[in-house]
């Protein structure tokens, strides 16, 4: 749970080919403009049982077109605080250059485990020419080709063995773990120190799985739960805390640690693309979301219609996901910071929510008999009969016919949207599969 690798080197050793290898998609073709989406940058990877997140930090750090070594310091530093293991790659045509041994000297200094990747070593007479890593006093250089992938399973053995070993975690009961994300300044050391207020002892720390995601236990308002707490959200870190990489990749501990993620945004800035780019880390991981309006109390004009604006402009932005509830908060003078709980709290129950067999057929044959999937090639589509699926991480529904290859998307979001009509998911993913009867 929540280990994190990440890719440091200086540009053009092939850290996103390498990225791509290991996450086996072809999802960060390079020619994004600079500073685009970012998630690209961040994926999972599953190796011999074991999952861990994958960081390419030079895309977190794109300011300009020079090669600046200060920004390539900074990604060094960003793994070195943030990651469990580094992968420093190196380039075995073109040897050691000073930028190299300048970023070794500082992962030399971390104390963190550091695995040196030469890369480009696409045929068998380059490995030799690798020995010059030694010089970095790393360890042994693991010889690859992230372009044709040879060498690769053998980094991914030593990349899971390297992984600190997980201690179960000491969560007592199951509650709701609840993460609060959002960019910088949008108000959620407020939002926590509301919740916290003058009472510290009602807190209890327990450590959790990884060295920095702690899980607080609350037991206020007669509500019960875990409030995930990041690295960087009480104590202000060692750097400037409008590095707005940091606060992503702060994030994605958080996220993958909790249930539910409370999206804290600015009311006096709107949704910005950095919004955008942890809204989709909360996807991808498949999460419960509560969008949180904050600072509602420096927004002049309340009225209703200026609430129907932002709220459909935040909807339209986040979708075709639509259906979470939308908060208007104020932390500094805890306007309705009570109702974010409970509406947290909502959201987990509907995670966990079951809808008996009978019922989803009794509501759901009548409303697909009178909008069947398309007719595709004079064929009909029946689909017979549904079930959920036993409690995984998110409400998953089985939908069972005779052609199921040719259901599309968009049918798939027609049913999703009929059981949204009809049981209360709201603020949860939920899984649409067809299968074969």
């Amino acid at each position: 749970m929540g280990n994190i690798v990440a890719i440091v080197g200086r540009p053009n050793v092939g850290k996103s080919t390498l990225f791509n290898r290991l996450i086996g998609t072809r999802q960060a073709i390079v020619n994004e403009e600079a500073g685009t989406t970012r998630d690209r940058q961040y994926g999972k990877v599953e190796w011999t049982g074991k999952e861990f997140s994958l960081i390419d930090t030079g895309g977190w750090v794109v300011n300009s077109d020079d090669v600046f070594e200060e920004e390539i310091n900074k990604q060094v530093q960003i793994a070195i605080e943030e990651a469990d293991v580094i992968l420093f790659v190196v380039d075995v045509l073109n040897g050691i250059t000073d930028l190299d041994i300048e970023v070794a000297g500082i992962l030399r200094r971390s104390k963190k485990p550091i695995i040196i990747v030469s890369n480009k070593a696409d045929t068998f007479e380059m490995h030799a020419a690798a020995a010059e890593f030694y010089s970095f006093g790393l360890g042994d250089p693991f010889c690859i080709s992230a372009i044709n992938g040879s060498g690769t399973g053998d980094l991914l053995d030593k990349i899971v063995e390297t992984l600190p070993q997980e201690k179960p975690e000491e969560l007592e009961e199951e509650l709701p773990r609840i993460a609060i994300i959002g960019r910088p300044n949008a108000g959620k050391s407020s939002l926590i120190n509301a919740f916290i207020g003058e009472d510290r002892h009602i807190v209890t720390e327990i450590a959790g799985t990884t060295r920095d995601s702690i899980y607080t236990k609350y037991n206020k308002f007669g509500l019960n739960f875990y409030l995930v707490d990041t690295a960087g959200i009480r104590k202000k870190g060692k750097v400037n805390e409008d590095l707005e990489y940091y606060s992503v990749i702060r994030s994605i501990r958080a996220i993958e640690n909790s249930d539910v993620c409370v999206l804290m945004l600015d009311a006096t800035r709107g949704i910005e693309s950095q919004d955008l780019n942890i809204f989709s880390l909360v996807q991808k991981n498949k999460k419960g979301l509560v969008v949180c309006v904050n600072k509602w109390d420096l927004i002049e004009d309340k009225s209703q219609a200026v609430i129907k604006s932002y709220t459909n402009a935040i909807r339209e932005r986040l979708a075709p996901f639509t259906d979470f509830p939308i908060l208007f908060i104020s932390a500094l003078t805890k306007q309705r910071i009570l109702k974010v709980l409970e509406t947290a709290k909502e959201v987990y129950e509907n995670r966990n929510r079951r809808v008996p067999t009978a019922k989803l057929n009794e509501v759901m044959l009548p409303i697909i008999e009178n909008y069947p999937p398309p007719a595709w090639k004079g064929k009909y589509i029946k689909i017979k009969y549904i079930t959920q699926l036993p409690a995984g991480s998110i409400p998953s529904f089985v939908f069972f016919c005779n052609l199921p290859q040719w259901i599309k998307e968009p049918y798939k979001r027609f049913l999703e949207n009929k059981i949204r009509d009809n049981w209360e998911f709201t603020g949860t993913p939920i899984n649409i599969f067809v299968r074969e009867k």
